[in-house]
């Protein structure tokens, strides 16, 4: 069974750097979610994407790490969409579907630029064990913020946001994987998300995963909208507002994440954006 891809590079504005994706754009009859997983485990990228309908202003598709199948995610859904217009199978704005329900996308092929607004975020219980986060990153207590929570929110999967209290800090960590399983079940965390505040408008961020086969993420979409939500509520680096988050350069992936995060009612309206490359193309033969 031959299966085409696509490889696209996620929140760079140059090719061979940001987050790597392979986007299967139309997997052919039979590929069942065993398939998926095994080609997603051979290509190793963090994600890849398998495309099920696409017509005008909407498409599904699944999404599987090396490890696991997500219900959401934030680079795939740009890279995806971005993609399906470069075909001519969708036109934008067009809104996706996945496991955790709708979300609205945007793409423009000649500023080779997506953005998506995500989920309303849901604000969870704050976490405290200082040591455990510290350890999974191979800190020390004083290297974590003691004037602001790790906490957890969502818009669509739950990174725990960990305030680190210097960019030097945050360059010297290092994943541990025990301390970091054992600090995203405790307190529910889908990643650990350790960010510093530059300035206003400026972030710099790490994401260390516990479960998913990626090991550091260079780009977490879904953690950045969490972030940005964090940010506004509390008015840091100059937000409510707009903010860019660098992230990826520890694994040598520059990338930067675009995030908006406006108040809307008694909520925010969160939207995630970055530039968007196709790379490569090829096929699988499974």
């Amino acid at each position: 069974m031959r299966v085409p891809f696509r490889l696209v590079d996620v929140f760079t504005e140059r090719a061979f750097a940001g987050n790597q994706l392979c986007v299967v754009t139309e997997p052919p009859a039979g590929l069942d979610a065993a398939a998926m997983q095994t080609l997603a485990k051979e290509i190793g990228f963090s994600e890849t994407t398998f495309v099920g309908e696409a017509s005008e202003d909407r498409y599904t598709m699944r999404i599987f790490t090396p490890a696991q199948e997500l219900p959401f995610a934030g680079h795939p859904t740009l890279g995806t969409a971005f993609t399906l217009l470069d075909e001519g199978r969708i036109t934008s704005p067009a809104v996706q579907t996945t496991a955790v329900g709708e979300v609205q996308v945007e793409a423009d092929l000649g500023t080779g630029f997506a953005w998506m607004t995500q989920r309303p975020p849901e604000f969870g219980e704050e976490f405290s064990d200082r040591r455990l986060l510290a350890a999974a990153a191979g800190l020390d207590e004083a290297d974590l913020r003691s004037d602001l929570p790790a906490q957890v929110v969502s818009t669509g999967l739950g990174p725990l946001l960990i305030p680190v209290r210097d960019e030097a800090s945050l360059r010297l960590a290092e994943r541990e994987g025990r301390a970091t399983r054992e600090a995203a079940v405790a307190s529910g965390g889908e990643c650990l998300y350790y960010f510093v505040v530059r300035g206003a408008g400026e972030v710099v961020a790490r994401m260390f995963d516990p479960f998913f086969g990626i090991g550091e993420d260079p780009a977490t979409g879904s953690a950045a909208g969490p972030l940005g939500a964090y940010l506004a509520s509390r008015d840091l680096a100059g937000m409510p507002g707009r903010v860019v988050i660098a992230q990826g350069e520890m694994v040598g992936r520059p990338s930067f994440l675009h995030v908006d995060a406006r108040p809307d009612g008694d909520s925010w309206l969160i939207r995630v954006g970055g530039g968007v490359r196709i790379v490569g193309e090829g096929s699988f033969e499974a």
